[in-house]
């Protein structure tokens, strides 16, 4: 079992979408990617998933070029192509194309030496879900403190 190092979690995400089912995949990278990904120096803010032509691509996520690179640097805002089954991609070209799904990017990690995403299949959340999701953590958070008050 290969063991996993998170590089860059995608919070916002959580915060705008509610996920029905997530999916591992991994990353085709170019060059000198791969030591600025193990170096951390990613950003997941805005990025998604796009499937075009049987295949699923990433866009937006930004990779900052290895500082000590001398070969020539890759776009860092590049598409870049995700590796994923067939079976997988069929399932997905069905679901992102009913209205308000989308495949947002929620972490990169390495799993051993191989770069992966998890993809979260998720509908946007209005504006009342986000408060009611608030005041419900609130709530719980004011629970919990007035329980450990009572344990005094």
């Amino acid at each position: 079992m290969a063991v996993e190092k998170v590089v860059a979690t995608n919070r916002k995400a959580y915060r705008d979408y509610s996920f029905e089912e997530k999916y591992e995949a991994g990353i085709a990278l170019q060059g000198s990617e791969v030591k600025s990904l193990r170096a951390g120096r990613v950003n997941l803010t805005d990025s998604y998933a796009q499937v075009r032509n049987s295949e699923v691509f990433l866009h937006n996520m930004h990779v900052s070029p290895y500082e000590f690179d001398t070969v020539v640097r890759p776009d860092p805002r590049r598409i870049r192509k995700l590796l994923l089954h067939k079976r997988e991609i069929r399932k997905l070209i069905g679901k992102t194309e009913e209205r308000g799904y989308a495949l947002i990017p929620l972490r990169v990690y390495f799993s051993g030496r191989v770069a992966k995403v998890e993809l979260g299949l998720g509908k946007g959340k209005k504006l009342f879900d986000k408060r009611r999701e608030i005041a419900d953590k609130t709530a719980k958070r004011e629970m919990e403190r007035e329980l450990k008050e009572k344990m005094r």
